[in-house]
């Protein structure tokens, strides 16, 4: 009878183990979700093109057709591997990018001593908003990361969303575009 009774305290035991750590589990998972509600991220980019300075040359006569986006002027070619950012309703704007160099020149494959920084146009191109970061400085690599509030910030819907990361220095021209993730 002894026995019987130790073998049943042992799996009562073993199923409050286990309705703990399910206890456990299931806590973890609501406070995941709460900080993730919490972050409300309005818009999400997903990678990058690095900027092409001409999108053409008229055959009449030989005139170029610079590559301006939303009025802002195209660097020279710069490249970049890879770009993730993230802007909440509240205006944070969150970038990581990797790789932002030159892609021509004498410089080529270095970052030119530049700092860059992010501005979100909101809007058809003709009537778009810019709301822009701080600057900061790129490392040798070509990376960044950029952790700052949006200025002016951005209305609560965001129409057609265009994120330049732009030159820090004082001519504002565009190296790259990020790639708006579609939901």
């Amino acid at each position: 009878m002894d026995s019987k009774r130790s073998g049943e305290f042992r799996n009562g035991k073993a199923v409050r183990i286990m309705l703990s750590g399910l206890m456990v589990a299931v806590v973890a998972m609501a406070v995941t979700a709460i900080a993730s509600a919490q972050e409300d991220t309005n818009l999400k980019f997903r990678g990058a093109i690095g900027v092409i300075p001409v999108t053409g040359v008229a055959a009449a006569n030989g005139a170029v057709n610079l590559n301006v986006v939303r009025g802002v002027n195209p660097a020279g070619p710069w490249r970049i591997a890879d770009l993730n950012a993230n802007v909440n309703s509240e205006g944070r704007i969150r970038v990581k990018g990797r790789g932002l160099l030159l892609a021509a020149g004498n410089g080529i494959g270095t970052n030119a001593g530049a700092s860059v920084f992010a501005t979100l146009f909101c809007g058809p191109a003709a009537t778009a908003t810019a709301h822009s970061s701080d600057r900061v400085a790129l490392d040798a690599d070509g990376d960044f990361a950029i952790d700052d509030l949006l200025s002016p910030m951005p209305p609560a819907s965001c129409g057609t969303p265009v994120l330049l990361i732009r030159n820090g220095g004082g001519s504002g021209v565009w190296f790259a575009a990020g790639i708006p993730e579609v939901k």
